[in-house]
């Protein structure tokens, strides 16, 4: 049956759908051994597919993988990096970064640490990145200085980036320090840097910044217990079930 190129590579766990199109982009895809196009279809049954010049086995779907990841300072969140520094997937013992597809969901910067998403499931991967769906991410972040209640208020109502508004967050003040302040951060979308850009703009800084759960799922294992840096952990069946229901809303 045929279907889009990138949603076969995303399903087969080759990579997620937008990675699977900057693959097609960067002619690294090939369908019966000519470059793949975007929005080109094909039968997984009939066509031969090729990404780097080895075939994509479609005759057997592979186990899907869901991890829990407590990224380190100075790691990357791609599957590879043209600088050579640190990815996440080399957090991961040889036996789950030759999984089929494994990559992370989303992103945190280099600079961040916090939990962060893997899988090789590239639909929920899709559903979960989708602009449409919007699970609440908590982060921990100390900022420059002591934001007033006016500055609080800005952020918790929205501000302008880029020509668009913010959605409305919580934000709290957890701990002031003599030149810092501790906030907790919950957010319901993921824009290129958000919190960071938003700080800049009150005039509060970022120094460093931490996302301590992804709706439900956190870093804390049991009470007074939490993933280190750099482990990672298997999704429990009803974390995995409620990422499924989020992208189903």
């Amino acid at each position: 049956m045929e279907a889009r190129l990138q949603k076969i590579l995303a399903q087969w766990g080759i990579a997620s759908r937008r990675q699977a199109e900057e693959m097609i982009k960067l002619e690294r895809v090939r369908i019966n051994g000519d470059l793949a196009h975007l929005g080109q279809k094909v039968d997984p049954e009939k066509d031969i597919i090729t990404v780097d010049g080895k075939a994509v086995s479609t005759t057997q779907r592979p186990t899907l993988i869901y991890l829990l990841l407590h990224k380190p300072a100075g790691v990357v969140s791609t599957c590879h990096d043209p600088q050579g520094r640190q990815t996440v997937l080399d957090l991961l013992p040889k036996e789950l970064r030759s999984a089929q597809g494994v990559h992370p969901v989303g992103r945190l910067d280099a600079d961040s640490t916090g939990a962060l998403l893997l899988t090789n499931d590239g639909d929920l991967t899709f559903g979960l990145t989708h602009p449409r769906h919007s699970i609440p991410k908590t982060y921990q972040v100390l900022v420059k200085g002591h934001p007033s209640n006016a500055a609080l208020q800005m952020w918790r109502q929205g501000v302008v980036l880029d020509g668009r508004k913010t959605r409305p967050a919580l934000v709290e003040v957890i701990q002031r320090f003599n030149s810092s302040s501790c906030l907790e951060i919950l957010l319901k979308e993921g824009r290129n840097r958000q919190i960071r850009r938003v700080a800049e703009l009150l005039g509060h800084p970022v120094l460093k910044l931490h996302r301590s759960a992804i709706g439900s799922i956190q870093l804390q294992i049991e009470p007074g217990t939490y993933l280190s840096e750099g482990d990672y952990r298997h999704l429990k069946d009803n974390e995995i079930s409620f990422l499924q229901k989020q992208i189903k809303q």
